[in-house]
């Protein structure tokens, strides 16, 4: 009895192969490249920076922890940390007005797909554009002031005085934020189990019902990434409509951090008292980023 021979297997080079892996990198490559010089590198030189008293021309000494002590003393500062405080109290509202119009357009509200590109249309415009716009817009002879005017109204002061200058650039903000989150809610919207919402109609649930019971529950992961992306975005991202509006005022009403390390690095020239600053504002936004996911995680496990 002659037994056959066993067919000699070849290991092919398939996927996740050592040669496929080092084809990957190579596409990972560029995009990790442009992290290390564009973000790592900087952070890095950042933080460096912040233990010197540089000023960007002839001068850079070791001077410790002076520059942090000197921003625990700063009004200035401390001012921007209350403007931010008020710019968080209301991330509610940047939340739940676009989760709530994206709702009502995914139910099929008359005229959604109008209503959609017209919320959108402001994210595609650049702060400096949106600033330009509602300087014409909200200046003590502006448009919105005639408006008032012809209703009897006195015109108010929007960017000059300190409450309504802060009002009025968080409304600005907020218009041209909130196309975006509404896009990411409509997006949302579609991973909803649609047996679920017909559950909830056969046995009878009300409109706010669906949407308090099922709705919003499913969008519990959409509704964390928002407002992580919506926190970080109102502490990184308003320079350029402070700079437009207000310039920081009237005094500090508007300053708010990110401001502040540019008046530091670009008017008053001290770069290593800006990449102090700019430090504490990295460790804030980690924080609360860290807070709001562990606050969202344990809802959920409720």
């Amino acid at each position: 009895m002659t037994i056959a021979p066993r067919p000699t297997t070849r290991k092919k080079s398939g996927f996740g192969s050592r040669s496929e892996r080092r084809f990957a990198y190579l596409f990972v490559l560029p995009a990790l490249l442009l992290v290390l010089m564009f973000r790592i590198i900087p952070l890095v030189w950042g933080f460096v920076l912040s233990f010197t008293n540089a000023n960007g021309i002839d001068r850079m000494d070791f001077v410790g922890t002076d520059n942090y002590a000197a921003i625990a003393r700063d009004p200035v500062f401390h001012d921007s940390l209350a403007n931010t405080v008020m710019l968080l109290v209301t991330l509610p509202i940047w939340i739940m007005l676009p989760m709530l119009l994206a709702i009502l357009i995914h139910q099929g509200v008359p005229g959604g797909k109008i209503f959609r590109a017209v919320y959108f249309f402001p994210a595609v415009l650049s702060s400096v554009i949106v600033g330009s716009i509602f300087n014409v817009v909200l200046r003590r002879d502006g448009s919105l002031n005639a408006l008032l005017k012809l209703v009897g109204i006195s015109p108010v002061d929007w960017l000059g005085q300190g409450g309504t200058a802060m009002a009025s650039l968080i409304a600005v903000q907020l218009w041209s934020t909130f196309g975006m989150s509404l896009l990411i809610f409509l997006a949302g919207l579609s991973t909803v189990p649609k047996d679920m919402l017909e559950a909830a109609r056969l046995d009878g649930a009300k409109l706010w019902q669906t949407w308090i019971y099922v709705i919003i529950p499913s969008l519990r992961p959409i509704i964390e990434f928002v407002a992580v992306v919506t926190t970080i975005g109102v502490l990184t991202s308003m320079f350029g409509l402070i700079y437009v509006l207000t310039a920081g005022g009237p005094g500090t009403a508007t300053t708010l951090p990110e401001f502040l390390i540019w008046l530091e690095q670009g008017k008053m020239n001290r770069p290593g008292y800006a990449a102090a600053i700019s430090m504490v504002l990295f460790v804030l936004m980690g924080g609360l980023a860290w807070l709001q996911i562990r606050i969202m995680n344990r809802n959920s496990n409720l």
